[in-house]
């Protein structure tokens, strides 16, 4: 395959990366390596926005997080590349914009002409298998959704992950002294369960289901903690009960998972890990309500985030309590993480490790919206700590627009009837109507992003200036989007089939098992004796009575045949 045939990646990166992993493996080899590394877990609430008290947030009741950020540093300008699950989680774990890897749209197995598995080019890992190379036992719960994998674990690439499926202390799981990443996910929070409560009437089957698996994913139900006549309502909302009952039940959700968090965090001081662990607790994209989810406005794409740094492996010139305002993007949270655990970034990744001072500060991020569950669009945004830029394709496409999904919304159903009514003022009103081609917003001036200054002769310099920095960015990680999404699925899955992966070739030399794939951008994974499967990145001892496997995969692609040894 002509590995130039996909955007963004070259067979000069690919072969880097290829040069990165055999030094790894080489420095793993070392009997010492493991020693001196962090662990490092991932808290990632979903759909919700900054409504931590410890941000400011007078009627979120968070104080396990409130003290996770005591003991830790608070990160007040970080952004996801979508506001919306599937495409942004995509960019978190290949730290790649998703616009770059065809993983843009909402969601591969909601397109309306079929199913697919995006494949990302060739030679693209997700930053876990990364770590994992290098000797950290790597874990997550039951939420994949990268886009070459279904929201279920055990859909995806096996190579990223030594354990999916899993509960949040598995880091017993791993072997002596070796070093963990464990990445946990919570529903809770999600949009669905803005939803009416299981025993309500449901709205649709949709809403059955999603009420379904809420009682059966919790503990316990949700205490009613927050009146509403406690909440703020934004001014894009319609103040009404319906809408107050909506926000109380979010924060409800929110509160349910602090206890989650609190739970977590006293079992890992019990399992006396604290002290060698970095904890990083942050949320997929904004708030699961409307105007907010799927959106580019600060309120779906602007995230909190809570560093715990132990002091063995706390930056330089940071505190604890501290506050960073720096600019970060989700596609710098891999290079971040990667450096941290001291394993080379791959040239492909996008982002910044934002852990260190040295560098020049990130001036810009950028996000996308794409095709939306059944409903197509195409947005791109630029952000500075000032103005947010966002150019539309569709230009007479609201974002108010019906939505299956969304619909299970009480406030959805009503303000959008209000709207039709002529009921809703301006504010209320601007989510229903057509954004037009470009939008510029002056976030100082206007926090809610209500006023679009595009046309004021005021901003002519800004808007230019922000018009270019989106051109170069385009220019400079590529669009997918260029291709309709009906002509990039032909790509992945020529005639309508998914590919499979080319079994790689097993061979003994010197008493080492040597596995090599067809192509030099696939994972490869073995066993001996039939005993779990470990990721391949190099040479590996075996004796002449061991029963050798092997198999391949490339990211979106079905993994290959087992092969047994020599």
């Amino acid at each position: 395959m002509d590995l130039t045939y996909f955007s963004g990646v070259s067979v000069t990166l690919i072969f880097r990366q290829v040069l990165c992993l055999t030094c790894v493996f080489i420095s793993h080899l070392a009997s010492a390596e493991n020693a001196g590394r962090p662990n490092i877990l991932l808290l990632m609430a979903e759909d919700m926005s900054s409504r931590v008290g410890v941000f400011g947030d007078s009627v979120a009741r968070t104080p396990n997080l409130d003290a996770l950020a005591a003991q830790g540093v608070r990160y007040a300008n970080v952004f996801t590349t979508a506001g919306v699950c599937a495409p942004s989680r995509a960019a978190h774990v290949l730290g790649m914009h998703q616009i770059s890897t065809g993983t843009q749209h909402m969601r591969s197995s909601t397109h309306p002409g079929g199913s697919y598995y995006s494949v990302p080019p060739e030679g693209v890992k997700a930053y876990p298998e990364l770590l994992r190379a290098a000797g950290y036992f790597t874990y997550t719960d039951n939420k994949l959704d990268y886009q070459f994998s279904s929201a279920l674990p055990r859909s995806g690439p096996s190579t990223i992950w030594d354990m999916e499926g899993a509960a949040a202390p598995d880091w017993g799981k791993r072997a002596d002294g070796q070093p963990f990443f464990g990445f946990i996910n919570f529903l809770v929070t999600h949009e669905s369960g803005v939803f009416t409560p299981l025993g309500s009437m449901p709205q649709s089957a949709t809403h059955f289901v999603m009420q379904l698996l809420r009682w059966w994913r919790l503990d316990k139900a949700v205490p009613k903690i927050t009146s509403p006549a406690d909440v703020l309502v934004p001014p894009y909302y319609a103040d009404t009960p319906t809408v107050r009952a909506d926000l109380a039940r979010h924060y409800d959700n929110i509160a349910y998972m602090d206890g989650e968090i609190g739970d977590i965090l006293r079992q890992l001081e019990a399992d006396g890990l604290a002290d060698s662990t970095i904890v990083i607790w942050t949320t997929d994209h904004g708030d699961g309500l409307p105007r907010s989810k799927r959106e580019l406005y600060d309120a779906g794409i602007k995230v909190p985030m809570v560093i715990r740094w132990p002091e063995a492996f706390r930056p330089k010139g940071v505190e604890p309590g501290a506050l960073d305002e720096q600019l970060i993007s989700f596609v710098d949270l891999g290079p971040t993480i990667l450096s941290l655990a001291g394993v080379p970034v791959p040239a492909y990744q996008q982002g910044r490790n934002f852990s260190s001072t040295e560098g020049v500060p990130r001036e810009f991020i950028y996000a996308s919206r794409d095709r939306i569950d059944e409903v197509l669009d195409r947005q791109r945004a630029v952000r500075d700590q000032r103005y947010k830029y966002i150019r539309s394709w569709y230009p007479q496409q609201a974002g108010g627009h019906a939505l299956k999904f969304r619909d299970n919304i009480d406030m959805v159903r009503e303000m959008r009837a209000l709207y039709e009514a002529g009921e809703l003022n301006a504010a209320q009103s601007a989510w229903y109507e057509a954004p037009g081609e470009e939008r510029l917003f002056d976030l100082e001036q206007d926090l809610f992003e209500l006023n679009d200054v595009s046309s004021d002769p005021q901003y002519r310099g800004q808007l230019q200036r922000m018009r270019d920095e989106m051109n170069a960015w385009l220019d400079r990680v590529g669009d997918w989007s260029e291709e309709s999404e009906d002509d990039m699925v032909v790509r992945f899955e020529p005639g309508g089939e998914r590919q499979v992966t080319p079994a790689p070739t097993l061979s003994i030399s010197d008493g080492r098992l040597v596995i090599t794939p067809r192509a030099v951008g696939h994972s490869v994974e073995y066993r001996q004796n039939g005993g779990h499967w470990q990721l391949y990145s190099g040479p590996v001892r075996v004796a002449t009575t061991d029963t050798l496997q092997g198999r391949a995969v490339r990211y979106g692609w079905e993994e290959s045949e087992v092969v047994s040894g020599p």
